[in-house]
């Protein structure tokens, strides 16, 4: 993961209900396995976000909401996927922008697989993907997918797999209160106030708000073009100014998405703490 502030002063460190794998031993991550914990991948990429975020953002907010997540559900958090999906020109600004270091789908459908045969392997049989990055998702899907079809019947059968990005647990009346002058659409947010806002929250010494830009949202077209033409990205690569983003909304937004997206897993995944309480 990219920028970490330690265990104790990080918005995101994971209290007594969740584990992050990275941290812990085999033998205490194979009792919470035993256990039945579930098991969240963040999932992000190495992208561009303009002159003022870092090029790890989108792992480090999935990193966020996965480690939030899993304080409902006693989860177990892997290390997040840094690279995703090459950035596309209506989504992410595109892969011409320098800072924006991409798989093909073939590369990230097969990481997703195989890290997924892994944990079924080893007995993991609730796996939670928290996507950050909007482009990586079919492809993640797919992984998905093939990594299951390797199981037999009766494993498959006791398997939940979940895919999910955590924008879509932005609720309506948060969007108000994030943009009291309009909602400006999800298609420009890269770089915008949303993800701003939730570094200032999550991690303000890797912002650069002195470098924020102000120019309007991109004129977006409703087809992707190939190859693209360079100039209809902003200069700055971001799709819609940051001006406006605030640790206050940051935190807002990060709350939010963690009880709603936590209470969600909780109900469709049920508990893995108790377990391993006795581990």
């Amino acid at each position: 993961m990219t920028d970490r502030t330690g265990p104790t002063a990080s918005p995101t460190s994971p209290g007594a209900g969740a584990l992050v794998a990275a941290e812990i031993d085999a033998v205490t991550f194979a009792e919470r396995l035993a256990a039945g914990a579930p098991v969240l991948i963040p999932v992000g990429a190495t992208e561009q976000h303009g002159p003022h975020l870092p090029l790890g953002t989108d792992a480090m907010l999935a990193d966020a909401m996965a480690r939030g997540a899993a304080e409902h559900v006693g989860g177990l958090v892997m290390p997040a996927f840094s690279w995703g999906y090459k950035s596309q020109q209506r989504s992410g600004g595109g892969n011409h922008l320098t800072g924006s270091t991409s798989l093909d789908a073939a590369a990230l459908i097969g990481q997703t697989q195989d890290v997924l045969r892994s944990l079924l392997r080893q007995g993991a049989r609730r796996i939670v993907l928290v996507n950050g990055h909007f482009e990586n998702t079919q492809f993640l899907y797919e992984g998905i997918d093939l990594a299951l079809r390797e199981l037999d019947a009766e494993a498959r059968d006791a398997s939940a797999v979940l895919l999910l990005s955590y924008w879509d647990y932005v609720s309506e009346e948060t969007i108000r209160r994030v943009f009291p002058d309009g909602f400006g659409g999800w298609d420009v947010e890269h770089g915008g106030v949303l993800e701003t806002s939730l570094m200032l929250h999550l991690h303000p010494h890797l912002v650069r708000m002195d470098r924020a830009p102000s120019h309007g949202p991109a004129r977006l077209r409703r087809f992707d073009r190939l190859p693209i033409l360079p100039e209809r990205t902003p200069a700055s690569g971001c799709l819609s100014s940051p001006i406006g983003a605030s640790a206050d909304s940051g935190r807002l937004l990060h709350e939010q998405v963690v009880a709603d997206l936590g209470a969600e897993l909780l109900s469709e995944l049920g508990d893995g703490t108790a377990g391993a309480a006795a581990g």
